[in-house]
C-alpha cells in the first residue's frame, strides 16, 4: 500500500475527527476506494472504534439503477436514519468508477431524492463528520491528468503542514470576523454585495474537509443583490453545468441561466425556497491547489478564487439571532479571482487580483 494512504487515513482518524476507543464510527465510500477503507479501518482498530462500513449513495450504477427504476415518490428511510442517529462521527470518502454514471437520471428524480435524504444529512452534521477524496481513475480522468498525476495532486493537498496553513488563513478570518459587508467584483460579469454582520467565519484547515484550504462564513439571507458569472465548470448529477449565472433581489435568484445543462441548474434552485438563496461565502487560499479538476472539494480550496453556495448554510457560521438557510441541497460554484477582481470588506479591498493585502505583491 502507499504509504501515502495511511499517512491519509491517520489524518482523518486522528486530526480531523480525534476518535476516541469505544466511538462509533460509519466509514461512507465507493469500492474504488478501497485501500483508504482499509488504511482507516486499520487506523480505528488503533484507537479501539466501532467502525462500519457504508456503501455510497451518492453516484455509481447502484443509485442510478435505483433512481431510474423508482417512481419518485422518496420517502426519508428510518433504518438508515437510525444508524447516522446511534453514530458519534463520520467518514464520507468520495471516489468516482465512473463521474458520469448519473448523467441519464432525470434532474427531477435527483432533487427529489436529494430532499427526502435532507433529515439524514441535517442528522449527520449535528455529529463529527469529515469529507475526502481518494484519488480514483475516473477522478483523474475527469481533471485530465494521469492517474499518477493526480495522485501526487490529491496527496500533496492533503498531506501538508495543516499549522502553517491554518496561521495563513487566520488573517483573512481576522479580516471577516466582524464585518458588516462583503462585495465580491470580477470583470463586468459579477458585482455582488451581502451582509456578514455577527456570522462568524470558520477557518477550514482539516477537519470537516481534508483538504481544506477555505475560509469560509454565511451570507444573511435576504441580503445578498447584484449578479455572479461563475466562469469555472459546475459538475453535478454528472452533468457539466457551463457559465452558470445568478442575479439576486432581496437574497434571492429571481434569474439564472447557463450556456450548458442549464435544466441542472435550473432543477437544483427549484429543489425548496432555501435553493434559491446563499448558505455560504468562501475564500480559497490552499496554494498547493493550483489547477481546476471538477472536483468541488479541492476547486473550492484554490487559491485566487472565491465560491459561493446556493442551498444549506452550515449551523457554525449562523451567529445567535440571525436565520440559517436551510435546504436540502447545498451546491458550491466558484468564480475566478485571479484578474481584474477584488473583494471588498466594508469599503475596504482585501485581495486584488487574487493576492491578499498580507502578501507582497499586494496593489492597493
Amino acid at each position: 500500500m502507499d504509504p501515502r494512504i495511511r499517512e491519509h487515513a491517520s489524518l482523518l482518524v486522528h486530526d480531523a475527527l480525534e476518535v476516541e476507543e469505544g466511538d462509533d464510527v460509519i466509514v461512507k465510500a465507493a469500492p474504488v476506494a478501497e485501500d483508504l477503507v482499509v488504511a482507516v479501518f486499520e487506523a480505528l482498530g488503533d484507537v479501539g472504534a466501532n467502525p462500519v462500513a457504508q456503501y455510497t449513495n451518492r453516484g455509481g450504477r447502484a443509485i442510478r439503477a435505483y433512481l431510474r427504476a423508482h417512481d419518485g415518490e422518496f420517502e426519508t428511510p428510518d433504518h438508515e436514519m437510525a444508524l447516522v442517529e446511534e453514530a458519534d462521527a463520520h467518514i464520507h470518502i468520495r471516489a468516482d468508477a465512473n463521474v458520469t454514471e448519473t448523467s441519464d437520471v432525470d434532474p427531477e428524480q435527483n432533487s427529489a431524492f436529494q430532499q427526502a435524504q435532507r433529515p439524514i444529512l441535517n442528522e449527520r452534521l449535528t455529529d463529527d463528520w469529515t469529507l475526502t477524496q481518494y484519488p480514483a481513475p475516473a477522478n483523474a480522468q475527469l481533471a485530465e491528468m494521469s492517474t499518477e498525476a493526480y495522485e501526487n495532486f490529491v496527496w500533496d493537498a492533503v498531506n501538508k503542514d495543516w499549522d502553517e496553513q491554518e496561521e495563513f488563513q487566520a488573517q483573512m478570518v481576522e479580516i471577516l470576523d466582524g464585518a458588516e459587508e462583503v462585495r465580491i467584483v470580477s470583470g463586468d460579469t459579477t458585482d455582488v454585495t451581502m451582509r456578514v454582520a455577527d456570522n462568524p467565519t470558520l477557518n477550514d484547515t482539516c477537519s470537516h474537509n481534508v483538504p481544506g484550504g477555505e475560509v469560509f462564513t454565511a451570507p444573511q439571507p435576504d441580503s445578498v443583490e447584484g449578479e455572479v458569472l461563475f466562469d469555472k465548470p459546475v459538475y453535478q448529477q454528472g452533468r457539466e453545468v457551463l457559465d452558470a449565472r445568478l442575479v439576486f433581489e432581496d437574497g434571492e435568484v429571481v434569474e439564472h441561466s447557463a450556456s450548458k445543462n442549464e435544466d441542472v441548474l435550473t432543477e437544483i434552485l427549484n429543489t425548496d425556497d432555501g435553493a434559491r438563496r446563499l448558505g455560504e461565502l468562501g475564500i480559497g487560499m490552499n496554494r498547493d491547489i493550483d489547477r481546476f479538476t471538477y472536483n468541488m472539494l479541492f476547486d473550492e480550496k484554490m487559491g485566487d478564487t472565491v465560491h459561493m453556495a446556493v442551498g444549506r448554510a452550515y449551523e457554525a457560521t449562523v451567529g445567535e439571532g440571525n436565520e440559517q438557510n436551510e435546504s436540502a441541497v447545498h451546491v458550491d460554484m466558484i468564480v475566478d479571482m485571479s484578474e481584474d477582481s477584488r473583494i471588498e470588506v466594508d469599503g475596504e479591498v482585501v485581495q486584488r487580483d487574487g493576492t491578499f493585502r498580507f502578501e507582497d505583491g499586494f496593489e492597493e
